[in-house]
Order: C-alpha cells, then structure tokens, then sequence
C-alpha cells in the first residue's frame, strides 16, 4: 500500500524534484548530445579554417618579403 501512495506521489511531484535536484532528464541528454556532435563539427571547421589562413598568411609574408628585397 506504500509503494503504491509513493509511487503516485512521485509521479505527481516528479517534475519538482527533477527541477529541485537539477537533475538530467533524457531530453536533456540528447539534446547535450545534439550540442556536442554540433560544436565537434564546428571545431573541425574552424581547425580547416585556421589551416587555410596560416597558408595565406605565409604566402603574403613571402610576398612582402620579396617586394622589400626589390625595393633595396
């Protein structure tokens, strides 16, 4: 008889002790799944980007290079 009283108070008063006890709720661990998968891809488009830069930055350090050598 108990269990039956707890259990219905606990389905009753679930959403409160979820919010209460900042606990994790399994939309909570999809979409935190969701977010990580979204900021992994992110961080290997940023990781190309960064890579295209350092190639362009070294191309125009070269070029400034040789222009200040044909200056002299």
């Amino acid at each position: 008889m108990m269990d039956r009283y707890m259990n219905k108070y606990m389905d009753r008063r679930m959403k409160y002790v979820v919010e209460e006890w900042n606990l994790a709720t399994r939309n909570d661990i999809v979409d935190f799944q969701r977010r990580l998968n979204a900021l992994s891809n992110e961080a290997t488009r940023l990781a190309g980007v960064e890579k295209n830069i350092d190639i362009k930055l070294t191309s125009l350090e070269e070029r400034a290079k040789r222009l200040e050598a044909k200056k002299k």
